[in-house]
């Protein structure tokens, strides 16, 4: 049974060629008709995490009131398979713009490319690609450098929490690796590939996993239809789970709906808590304020 107003996780697998937005507009498609059948406004959907057009795999889509949960999805650790061609270099820095053969170019042995990843291990310095969607001057990058203006654009801190080689047959490299949000994957083959005295672009990437959702249990957007959708769409609170949690008896429940401070002696030290009603659902996120008391700061009844 579809409610009239869902709300939840859906986990797309994107395929190549498909926008991110593209993927999304298929959800929005199928909301379009739950509102029509339900008399209900069609919900809000929103995604959480880019994937570039020639990239695979995990797409995290919120649904209604979880769209207020798209920051906590998209701080979630992400795992990806990355292929790179080695002795290539495009402006785009993967195969999106015709690759340039670098002559003579060195052709590392496994052992050198093992011996080159410890360094970016941990918080590194990582420059984005300029042919990203990084706002300069309030235009995207990619535009600029379109246009032939491309920007410098500043590195920034980013986390790889792992990183290894899963298989290297010249040209061909294909990395995993975990990391924190904001990593530009084929950036880092790039700067491996520089590393190795050499020029590397992606030729292809898959993203395995963003937190606990994983690309085997990822459902394919086509053919997307509200039963599909009403047997696949996820609770809200697994975007969560890994916050503190309180359960709430119904009046608190209540004065939380209406924004109202709760007081309480059982307070877990955390900026962020969830909060769950007595049937178990996610009624809002509280932070702590003062000695006893959670003040909500987000809210999804």
């Amino acid at each position: 049974m579809i409610p009239p107003a869902p709300y939840g996780l859906l986990i797309l697998h994107k395929p190549a060629g498909l926008t991110s937005r593209d993927a999304v507009n298929r959800v929005q498609r199928v909301l379009k008709q739950i509102a029509r059948e339900t008399g209900a406004k069609a919900a809000k959907v929103g995604h959480a995490g880019t994937l570039d057009p020639i990239a695979t795999g995990v797409l995290v889509v919120c649904v209604g009131t979880a769209t207020r949960l798209i920051e906590h999805v998209q701080r979630q650790p992400k795992r990806y398979r990355g292929t790179f061609l080695l002795g290539r270099r495009s402006a785009s820095d993967d195969i999106e713009l015709t690759p340039e053969l670098l002559p003579n170019a060195p052709q590392p042995t496994h052992a050198q490319i093992e011996a080159a990843l410890p360094p970016f291990l941990g918080s590194i310095q990582q420059t984005p690609p300029t042919y990203s969607a990084i706002k300069v001057g309030g235009k995207k990058s990619y535009d600029l450098a379109r246009a032939g203006k491309a920007p410098d654009l500043a590195p920034r801190t980013v986390t790889i929490h792992e990183l290894s080689v899963v298989r290297y047959e010249y040209p061909e490299l294909v990395l995993d690796l975990r990391c924190g949000s904001g990593t530009y994957v084929r950036a880092l083959g790039r700067d491996l590939a520089a590393r190795l005295g050499t020029a590397a672009v992606m030729s292809a990437l898959v993203r395995t996993a963003i937190g606990p959702f994983t690309i085997e249990n990822s459902i394919d957007p086509e053919g997307l239809d509200a039963e599909r959708f009403a047997q696949s769409l996820l609770p809200a609170a697994l975007a969560v789970a890994d916050l503190p949690r309180i359960d709430v008896e119904e009046e608190e429940a209540a004065e939380l709906r209406h924004g109202r401070f709760l007081e309480r002696g059982d307070r877990p030290q955390a900026e962020e808590i969830a909060a769950f009603d007595a049937q178990g659902r996610l009624l809002a996120l509280v932070t702590t304020r003062g000695t006893n008391q959670y003040q909500p700061i987000r809210n999804f009844s």
